[in-house]
């Protein structure tokens, strides 16, 4: 029974969400920065860790720059 990659408990196959390759618990795959739980295929990834799409991951990982991204309106104090 494998792990879930956040709180290293056992998976059990009723619970498990499958993304990034791992299985998660439903509770346990969340936003690393605003920890909004997310669904498996409506997020993305960066280092193995999941993200919301829009905001977190464009604010965090996209280009920066005025007009650059559609990311220029939401300023993410880290």
């Amino acid at each position: 029974m494998p792990n879930c990659p956040k709180c290293e408990k056992p998976v059990y196959f009723a619970e498990r969400k499958t993304s990034l390759g791992k299985d998660w618990h439903s509770g346990c795959l969340r936003c690393e920065k605003c920890n909004k739980t997310l669904t498996p295929g409506s997020h993305a990834e960066h280092s193995g860790k999941p993200y919301c799409t829009t905001p977190c991951y464009g604010a965090l990982f996209g280009p920066g720059g005025y007009g650059r991204g559609g990311t220029q309106s939401f300023v993410y104090n880290k």
